[in-house]
Parts: C-alpha cells; sequence; structure tokens
C-alpha cells in the first residue's frame, strides 16, 4: 500500500457515570439534538454563520456522525440522563491526530439540563474514557471568550488552561479568539 494511508475509524465508546450514560448517537435521538441545536444560547457560542438555518438533527445524528466516524477524524455522542433516560446534550469528538494520540471534545446542553453539572461529568468521563480505554495522550476543549458557561464546564472536568489562540475560531459568523484547555494523560496520576 505505498502511498496510501489507512484511515483509522473513532474508536467504539459509551461511559456511564453516576447520572449520566454517553453513548453513540442514534436515528432515534434526531428530534432531541436538533432542539438542542436549535436553542438561541446553544448557537450563540456555535462556529455558524447568522444565516445559518438550524441544525439538521436527523443528518447529525445518521450521516454526518458516520462521516466523522468513518474518516476518523471523531465521533457524535448523545448525554443520556440516567434517572428519566432522556437526551439532554450533545457531545462531539474531533480534529483528532491519530499520531499525537489528540482529539478535541465539544459539547452542548439542553436547556433544561444547564446548571445541573451533567456537561462537566459527561466531559470528564469522555476524557477519561479516551485515555485510559482508547490510549489518547490528550483531549482539548476550545472555548471563546466571554462563554463562562463552558470554562466552568472545563475547570470542573478536569481541564487545564493552556492559553489562547488568536483568531482561531468563529461564532455568529466573526472571528473569536479561542482559550484552549486540554487533558493529558499525566493528570490522571
Amino acid at each position: 500500500m505505498i502511498g496510501q494511508v489507512a484511515v483509522r475509524r473513532f474508536p467504539e465508546l459509551t461511559v456511564s457515570t453516576p447520572r449520566t450514560e454517553v453513548r453513540r448517537v442514534t436515528a432515534a435521538d434526531a428530534a432531541a439534538a436538533g432542539e438542542i441545536f436549535a436553542d438561541k444560547l446553544t448557537r450563540r457560542w456555535l462556529p455558524l454563520a447568522d444565516d445559518s438555518g438550524p441544525i439538521d438533527g436527523q443528518a447529525w445524528c445518521t450521516d454526518l456522525a458516520r462521516q466523522r466516524r468513518d474518516s476518523g477524524d471523531g465521533d457524535h455522542y448523545s448525554v443520556i440522563r440516567r434517572e428519566d433516560d432522556l437526551v439532554v446534550g450533545a457531545l462531539w469528538t474531533r480534529r483528532t491526530d491519530w499520531g499525537a494520540r489528540a482529539t478535541e471534545v465539544s459539547y452542548a446542553m439542553a436547556p433544561h439540563a444547564r446548571g445541573f453539572g451533567l456537561a462537566a461529568e459527561a466531559v470528564d468521563a469522555v476524557a477519561i474514557a479516551l485515555i485510559l480505554e482508547h490510549g489518547f495522550q490528550r483531549v482539548e476543549l476550545r472555548v471563546a471568550p466571554g462563554n463562562l458557561a463552558s470554562r466552568r464546564v472545563a475547570e470542573k472536568a478536569g481541564f487545564s488552561y493552556e492559553g489562547l489562540l488568536r483568531n482561531a475560531g468563529f461564532v455568529r459568523g466573526g472571528r473569536v479568539d479561542l482559550e484552549l484547555w486540554s487533558f493529558v494523560a499525566a493528570d490522571l496520576r
């Protein structure tokens, strides 16, 4: 296979915490995902143009998830609240660097599930599983300055602030700096 690069599939991942389960999205999660991504506050921080339409929950949970997984770039997950089995969040990995064994995690929570620590619990569990069970060395989280809720999630999930990536992202159609947070294998010692 000279000249061909083998594409790695992102690992199968399901993690449970006392209050949440994080598992791969299914087509049955489409309506909940669509509602989460339609929320005004969620859209405020997503890398979308102001005039972009709604995110198609069905595509997010099927075709887009499969494309990301098959490319080796990451995967899409649902955050399930264990007490009532409701999908209360979306979590996704992307920008996977297989040589460095690093990936980035992002998330969005339903409005009724915010403020209870569920996002931090889910992000922490995913980061630990990626490192302990799948050999990753680094999980990154990027936060737009001003997104204080996401900064709190990063802190509570045990991520360390590394610095500012100038002009590295965009929200609402405009360029923004991004705070870089990381969780590395050494953090488990």
